[in-house]
């Protein structure tokens, strides 16, 4: 028992000494209000996450009855592309890469630019074998609900990182 201790000790010595901390709570400015989600694609399931976790993260949500004075968070454009990576002997591709980007800005209620126009892209591996078919569409489908949830991650904690407070220079 003592020498598990001891090993967790020196881990969590370890970890505390390289720097390495848990990622906060998601902060939005306290100024911004009310927040309305506008994806390119109505039928996205990026935006109902965005909305989502800005609730989450204590956004009011605003609604149509609420008119232009609200803060949006636009997704400009959502691209999807299944790239091949690999291929069997008889050329058939059996590893793609998933990618998913997203181009994306955060405007304030008064029309005045929170976050500037920009892309986030994440990708994923995903083997194919030749003859199951089903089971790569089921691969395929977790993905690309996976890369849609990490997408609603990386939107918000740009929005947070661009609203957070400059840090203090050190001169």
């Amino acid at each position: 028992m003592k020498p598990r201790f001891a090993v967790l000790a020196l881990i969590a010595g370890l970890l505390t000494g390289c720097g390495f901390h848990l990622r906060g709570a998601l902060n939005l400015p306290e100024h911004l209000g009310p927040v309305r989600v506008l994806a390119s694609d109505s039928h996205s399931p990026l935006g109902d996450l965005l909305a989502r976790e800005l609730r989450r993260a204590g956004a009011q949500p605003a609604t149509v009855q609420d008119g232009e004075h609200v803060a949006t968070l636009q997704v400009i454009s959502e691209y999807w592309a299944d790239t091949p990576v690999s291929h069997d002997a008889l050329g058939r591709a059996q590893e793609y890469m998933l990618r998913y980007a997203v181009v994306f800005t955060l405007r304030r209620a008064d029309g005045s630019v929170a976050v500037p126009q920009q892309a986030v892209e994440l990708s994923r591996d995903y083997l194919t074998p030749v003859f199951d078919s089903v089971g790569k569409l089921s691969e395929r489908e977790r993905l690309v609900a996976e890369l849609q949830r990490d997408m609603a991650t990386a939107i918000l904690r740009r929005v947070d990182a661009a609203s957070a407070p400059p840090a203090d220079v050190v001169q």
